[in-house]
């Protein structure tokens, strides 16, 4: 088994930043993806970014088109973290966001994922 608990939303302004956490433990070691979705009010679940955790690709990083120059996905593996800088807020980005992991390698795709957070609230106002 796989816990996940996320951190480090809030309610920001238009072009502030905020950086989310996912802190990871249990089964750590058969964790080969990890992932950040959200969810809008009223709109499906999109991808927002992953991160190959382990394995020859370890530390490749993917990222919607949407967010692409604006977020950051990176891990502390000493800690088991990963984190989500967000630059350049916009209230589209208003959303929960969710951290997520697979036992397989990255994939784009929600269903396709494990294990998940709690999620965080991220507001973005104008």
């Amino acid at each position: 088994q796989v816990q996940l608990v996320e951190s480090g939303g809030g309610l920001v302004q238009a072009g502030a930043s905020l950086r989310l956490s996912c802190a990871v433990s249990g089964r750590t070691v058969t964790i080969s993806a990890m992932a950040w979705f959200r969810q809008a009010p009223g709109k499906e679940p999109e991808f927002v970014a992953a991160l190959s955790w382990s394995g020859w690709s370890a530390g490749m990083t993917y990222y919607a088109d949407s967010v692409k120059g604006r977020f950051t996905i990176s891990r502390d593996k000493f800690n088991n973290t990963i984190y989500l800088q967000m630059n350049s807020l916009e209230p589209e980005d208003t959303a929960i966001y969710y951290c997520a992991a697979r036992y397989s390698v990255v994939s784009l795709a929600r269903s396709e994922y494990e294990y998940w957070g709690q999620g965080t609230q991220v507001t973005v106002s104008s």
